[in-house]
């Protein structure tokens, strides 16, 4: 039987990444320790993985104490420009340290599995809602010079091989050297990121995306990047980010 050329490459490029497991191995994204080849997390931190599941705002999908409750606090009193969106993990823990390292540390290897984990529990409802095409949100040119990637970009880039869609990632981009939003209250967060984000061409060919993001607060990035996509024709925005606050107050 013939084997196709795309058969061919993908095992050959699958032998060249077993390889490279034995000369570079993966580290565990959790606790960072050196990985044996084909795991993608150590078997002790598997159970300190809290997934975003349960109760959860229908709008934004911040873990909710009280299952009688529909929306968070936050987007109880807010308006949003996105539809929906979903998050993998509870930002806590050893999802909050991994998620430093993944930003800051260069380690760069953990979106495979943060995306691996996206894939796995919003595979269908990503499909159902009709996703065209992933879009990381950008980071401003020198700072992603300085930094060497943009981890959004990571992520988006291994969810769209997890899931098949396309990604674009020069469809959006930051004009603006903003403030970072974790050093700001909810009040600057909003103004800090206003007219932050452009686009390449002055109209938006997808109707649906999906913006993809490490970590969601007061959703003022999402916000101003869906605003953006919404006033160059795109019809809907969703978004999916690694980690996410509890919406319990």
């Amino acid at each position: 039987m013939k084997v196709s050329k795309r058969t061919g490459t993908e095992k050959a490029y699958a032998a060249g990444k077993f390889l490279l497991s034995f000369l570079y191995p993966d580290r565990c994204p959790l606790c960072d320790s050196l990985l044996m080849p084909g795991e993608l997390i150590c078997p002790c931190c598997e159970r300190d993985v809290k997934p975003a599941r349960g109760a959860v705002c229908l709008k934004c999908g911040k873990p909710l104490s009280d299952e009688r409750r529909e929306y968070c606090a936050d987007c109880a009193n807010k308006k949003h420009y996105f539809t929906q969106g979903k998050a993998v993990f509870l930002y806590e823990g050893k999802i909050r340290s991994s998620l430093y390292r993944f930003k800051y540390k260069n380690r760069r290897e953990y979106g495979g599995y943060y995306a691996g984990e996206a894939a796995a529990q919003f595979d269908g409802w990503i499909r159902k809602i009709g996703v065209q095409v992933i879009v990381p949100v950008p980071m401003y040119r020198s700072k992603q010079r300085l930094r060497g990637y943009n981890q959004a970009e990571v992520f988006a880039k291994a969810l769209g091989r997890s899931t098949g869609i396309p990604v674009d990632k020069k469809l959006l981009f930051r004009v603006r050297n903003t403030t970072p939003q974790k050093d700001l209250n909810e009040h600057e967060r909003k103004y800090n990121l206003k007219n932050a984000f452009q686009l390449r061409a002055d109209i938006v060919k997808y109707n649906k995306i999906l913006l993809a993001d490490d970590i969601y607060t007061t959703g003022s990035t999402m916000d101003e990047a869906s605003k953006t996509l919404l006033e160059a024709g795109a019809t809907k925005i969703y978004f999916i980010c690694i980690g996410i606050g509890a919406g319990y107050r």
